[in-house]
């Protein structure tokens, strides 16, 4: 266990990290030179379909815990096709250590390159104080399907307090940046009729795709309640948002509108 810094404070926590770099094998396929994890990760490689390369992101410990710092970064160089996902959904747990635990999130993705990151839910539990940032740098030939899904307290239980930003940059200029802040000390509003409006799963779906410069999907209401919409962005990009009652109803909302869109 090392000791990490919390609002200028020493405290207990973990340092967990996970490495994985994708690369044109020359053959047809993806190789993967690194492939690296320690504390709380281990990586595993999994059959993927076509060209791409399967990781699967194991959680070896429980977390991430108060003070934790989980870090995660992918790599994806030209011509090459990454598959990352997870064997699991992710706690975020209140722990012993007072604090905010961290997890962080580096994805970069070469021209010709393709990264779908299709990690399991993220579960806040109470009493859990967690910020997540995942950030993706796009060369201008990138393609990218990222999903990312919170939810908010287990069954019959208040959340924890979540802080989660979402930042895609193409050929060096922003796409998108937006964050969300839920439970105990997030600004008011964040579960009233503008916002959750007291659903407990939440989403996001970004695909990137070239061929989206001169066809992008138009603007769009995803089903007939109003829980799922499609917006396009300044750029090759779409993104789907989507709120739910659990994660079951969540995940099939997100597989229909990634199945319409790649």
């Amino acid at each position: 266990m090392d000791r990490v810094t919390v609002h200028g404070e020493a405290r207990a926590g973990v340092r967990s990290t996970a490495r994985v770099t994708a690369r044109d094998d020359g053959r047809g396929g993806t190789a993967l030179p690194v492939l690296e994890s320690e504390g709380s990760f281990a990586l595993r490689r999994v059959r993927a379909p076509g060209s791409a390369a399967g990781v699967m992101l194991v959680g070896a410990m429980s977390g991430p815990l108060g003070g934790d710092h989980f870090t995660v970064g992918a790599d994806v160089e030209a011509g090459a096709h990454l598959r990352i996902g997870s064997v699991a959904a992710t706690l975020a747990l209140p722990g012993q250590a007072k604090g905010e635990a961290r997890y962080d999130v580096r994805l970069t993705v070469a021209d010709g390159a393709r990264l779908d990151w299709l990690p399991e839910q993220l579960i806040s539990v109470d009493g859990s104080d967690l910020r997540v940032t995942t950030r993706a740098d796009l060369a201008p030939g990138a393609r990218l399907v990222l999903r990312e899904e919170q939810v908010l307290g287990r069954v019959g239980e208040q959340p924890g307090r979540l802080t989660s930003r979402l930042t895609l940059y193409r050929a060096g200029r922003p796409l998108l940046d937006q964050e969300l802040a839920c439970g105990p000390g997030a600004p008011g509003g964040w579960d009233g009729p503008a916002a959750l409006a007291g659903h407990r799963a939440l989403g996001q779906l970004v695909v990137v795709r070239p061929e989206f410069e001169t066809d992008r999907p138009s603007a769009a209401v995803l089903d007939a309640d109003g829980t799922a919409a499609l917006m396009p962005l300044a750029g090759p990009a779409v993104l789907v948002t989507a709120v739910a009652s659990d994660a079951l109803r969540l995940r099939r909302t997100l597989d229909a509108a990634l199945a319409d869109l790649v």
